[in-house]
């Protein structure tokens, strides 16, 4: 008889299964299930950090938050309301950066973001996706590195290995699948260079954000 998805009990005893029916050793059997456990965990402290990411209006609180799970967060920079993330401990954030509202970043693989960068609402920075050639359907990971002084415009989307260079941008909308040079705008489906933004010295800051955002 069945007595869990991947527990079967019959006249041979316990058999042990994995997701495609492949039967497994008690050891590793007893591997998955503490993996499973692990994951549980995990879960749970992702979906605390939510709750406060969506429902606490000060900065400092979030912050305090998000550093107590792992993020780097560098001086003067804000995270705003909403913001999501896959794995906390593997994001790095410079200084003076501004993370707008409802972002989501993807920390499974290292994802570096440098000073004086500025992303609008609703980017999404993915780092980790599936290998569509894979017979298990397995993930791959590979980093994502923004450069400083970029800006990302609003519901763009950053693919896992992409490397923005210093002082370029993003238009709204745009899905990154590859690297973008130093300087240059980019923009599409997927994203190709615009144009080369022009000034080249580089020396403002992004400044403070608004209290309750």
């Amino acid at each position: 008889m069945l007595y869990q998805e991947n527990i079967k009990i019959g006249k041979k005893g316990i058999i042990f299964t994995d997701k495609h029916g492949n039967i497994l050793s008690f050891s590793k059997a007893l591997s998955k299930a503490l993996s499973r456990f692990y994951n549980w965990r995990f879960d749970l402290e992702l979906f605390l950090i939510h709750q406060v990411s969506i429902h606490v209006p000060l900065a400092s609180i979030r912050h305090l938050v998000f550093k107590l799970a792992g993020v780097k967060i560098g001086k003067g920079s804000t995270i705003h309301m909403g913001c999501k993330f896959f794995e906390p401990r593997g994001v790095t954030i410079g200084d003076d950066t501004k993370i707008g509202d409802n972002a989501f970043l993807d920390g499974r693989a290292p994802l570096s973001i440098g000073n004086h960068v500025d992303l609008a609402s609703s980017v999404l920075i993915y780092n980790s996706e599936h290998d569509i050639e894979s017979e298990e359907f397995k993930t791959k990971n590979a980093p994502v590195e923004i450069g400083d002084y970029v800006f990302i415009g609003p519901r763009v989307i950053i693919l896992p290995g992409v490397k923005i260079g210093k002082g370029a941008v993003v238009a709204a909308g745009a899905v990154l699948t590859k690297d973008v040079p130093n300087y240059a705008v980019v923009g599409g489906v997927p994203a190709n260079i615009i144009k080369r933004r022009v000034i080249k010295n580089l020396n403002y800051r992004l400044g403070r954000s608004r209290l309750f955002q």
